[in-house]
């Protein structure tokens, strides 16, 4: 099992100019770990993070999108999956950070956690490619290939909590980083 910081800090090493979205714990924890004006941050959609991650891949079909998303939140909305496989976005990378909780709301336990391989309902939707990872070596070892490959991919990070970052949320919110986000876009 790997800690979604470590994870994070593995991502970070490999990055080069993608627009990242992270959700929650993961949009907490990245400020912190990878700031970066191409960083799409927000809480308080549960759900809504692979919806808000298609948009900026189908707009900016020339940057590659890599989502942070969580498993409690993908359950809110599943719908996405096959959304997301219709569209094919070719620049579109899933990471579903699992561990098994709606961690935000105080880590209560997901419907059938540690039963659901979410790697196989990606694949039902029409994913074309799909991983599934649970040790930071396997991870390192392939993202250089899986930052190349063409979407839409998902990839299955089996984590736990890591390290605990200062919350700001303030700073997911601030219509400063809102714009320097459209800046960036425009920039790239």
């Amino acid at each position: 099992m790997m800690q979604r910081d470590e994870c994070l800090k593995v991502f970070k090493r490999h990055r080069k100019d993608e627009i990242v979205v992270a959700v929650y714990m993961a949009a907490q924890e990245m400020t912190h770990i990878m700031p970066s004006d191409l960083n799409y941050t927000f809480t308080g959609a549960m759900g809504q993070g692979s919806s808000h991650a298609l948009g900026l891949a189908l707009g900016r079909p020339d940057k590659r999108v890599v989502l942070f998303d969580g498993d409690g939140s993908l359950l809110m909305n599943l719908g996405s999956l096959v959304t997301i496989a219709n569209a094919a976005p070719k620049n579109y990378i899933h990471c579903l950070c699992e561990n098994g909780t709606y961690e935000t709301n105080g880590a209560v336990p997901i419907p059938r956690a540690g039963q659901i391989r979410f790697v196989d309902m990606a694949k039902a939707a029409g994913y074309p490619k799909t991983y599934e990872f649970s040790n930071l070596w396997d991870w390192d070892y392939e993202l250089d290939n899986i930052l190349k490959e063409d979407g839409p991919i998902f990839v299955d990070l089996k984590m736990e909590p890591g390290e605990a970052y200062p919350e700001d949320f303030r700073r997911l919110y601030s219509i400063e980083y809102r714009d320097k986000f459209r800046e960036a876009l425009k920039k790239s």
